[in-house]
């Protein structure tokens, strides 16, 4: 089971790879959102910001988000670990219900082009 630092190292590979995106996914990440990524098996959340082209992550709480983010997804930290490292593609992740997203209607049309 991934630990809370390897979930967290994770968010901060994601973010500097958003960071360098170009294009589509560029325009994606541009986004100026809350955000909570909720790991299921450790119980706590990531809460923070979509902000200039990164995931800034502010503070981690024990259970489920308190706030309703604008963004928000729900997965096992294995997951993230996985998606992060290119071995679980998020479309069939998310069609599994291994991954769950929650976002504004045109968050998610805009969101969609990092998928």
């Amino acid at each position: 089971m991934a630990t809370i630092e390897e979930c967290r190292a994770a968010l901060e590979k994601l973010s500097d790879s958003m960071r360098n995106a170009e294009g589509d996914v560029r325009a994606a990440v541009a986004l100026d959102r809350s955000v909570s990524c909720h790991l299921t098996d450790l119980d706590a959340t990531f809460v923070g910001r979509l902000q200039d082209g990164r995931i800034l992550v502010h503070d981690t709480l024990q259970g489920p988000p308190r706030d309703k983010a604008q963004i928000r997804l729900a997965m096992t930290g294995d997951d993230l670990v996985a998606l992060v490292d290119g071995e679980l593609h998020f479309a069939k992740a998310w069609g599994a219900g291994r991954v769950k997203l929650h976002a504004g209607v045109r968050d998610l049309l805009v969101l969609r082009k990092l998928l």
